[in-house]
């Protein structure tokens, strides 16, 4: 037993080396490059230095918000693939990202961004997703009881309906709004308000130190619902619970980066692969893991085609697919997913 605790601290401790590493690169590697000596002159000289604002204005708040994000999206994935007993379960799938689009897709047709500020899309963004969650949950549950798959299959069929509507928007509106919406659908971490990724982090963070809470349910619930209940678990109450916090947390994501595939899907298949399934490491690990690989795609996305940026979706949907196929073609995989 103490053996498995040595093994998870020392596992916890590579990926904060990684993630160090990776908050070190983030900063290093743009359009302009700095060097390790750079960074540490610049910081402790003039103020007005125009290098010192990119590296505080522009690249901090992103590497912050990609680590928060990341880590986000992938909470958020291990937390419903345990409660649906589903590794192929992701936070899109339950339609919050489409009810987010249809949100800011809508805001962006009626230049509500532009009449009331920019916070306005993150609010329809939110917006559009809260209605999903409420959707998802009001159709998912009967009678205080929860239907898991009710839930699943009813966030899919939403999905598909509000990406039918994003597209009639799109199909119909001035092509001067199309950038901005295609744009937005790709995924962004250019969000430097303070204010919002302050709200993300304690967001991210709460829900991490609640879903600990229920790290017994998760873990009685990999044998499924009646055998939690026998082990003196309320499944029914936990997986309520956690499916609001992941749900919110998801739409709050997407209300203020935009879509970002794969990370929630990958990460957790990863970090299982590697460390095993007991949630009690799964949970910090996952977080982590996020932050380092949204963190490294946000590079990549700077520095690919420099002084250009490609959208951070491009590159999480490549290299998360080709780690996907990479883990699921492993036979060990198959066996512990199956």
């Amino acid at each position: 037993m103490q053996g498995k605790y040595y093994k998870w601290i020392l596992f916890l401790a590579f990926l904060l080396l990684l993630l160090a590493g990776s908050i070190v690169a983030g900063l290093c590697f743009g359009e302009i490059r700095f060097s390790i000596q750079d960074i540490f002159q610049l910081w402790n000289g003039d103020p007005e230095d125009v290098r010192l604002n990119i590296l505080r204005q522009l690249r901090v708040p992103r590497i912050i918000l990609g680590f928060i994000v990341g880590g986000a999206l992938s909470l958020s994935g291990v937390i419903l693939q345990g409660i649906f007993r589903n590794p192929l379960v992701e936070p899109y799938t339950l339609g919050i990202s489409g009810g987010a689009s249809v949100g800011v897709t809508a805001a962006i047709v009626l230049s509500l961004h532009t009449l009331h500020g920019s916070f306005m899309l993150p609010l329809a963004g939110f917006a559009g997703a809260l209605v999903t969650v409420i959707l998802v949950y009001t159709l998912g549950v009967r009678r205080g009881n929860v239907r898991v798959h009710s839930l699943l299959l009813t966030g899919v069929m939403i999905s598909f309906i509000s990406s039918s509507l994003m597209l009639l928007i799109m199909s119909v509106t001035k092509s001067e709004n199309l950038h901005g919406i295609v744009f937005w659908i790709m995924g962004s971490l250019n969000e430097t308000d303070p204010t919002l990724i302050a709200l993300i982090s304690v967001t991210s963070l709460v829900v991490l130190c609640l879903a600990f809470l229920y790290t017994p349910a998760l873990n009685a619930m990999r044998l499924g619902s009646e055998r939690a209940i026998q082990l003196g678990i309320n499944a029914n109450r936990a997986i309520k619970v956690l499916f609001l916090l992941s749900s919110l947390l998801t739409g709050i994501c997407v209300s203020i980066v935009g879509v970002i595939g794969f990370v929630g899907l990958i990460i957790p298949q990863l970090m299982r692969f590697i460390i095993g399934s007991d949630f009690r490491i799964l949970l910090p690990s996952s977080f982590i893991g996020g932050g380092i690989f949204l963190i490294l795609s946000d590079i990549f996305a700077r520095t690919i085609i420099s002084p250009n940026e490609l959208p951070i979706g491009v590159i999480t949907g490549i290299i998360g697919g080709v780690i996907f196929i990479l883990v699921m073609s492993n036979t060990k995989t198959k066996k512990t997913i199956d």
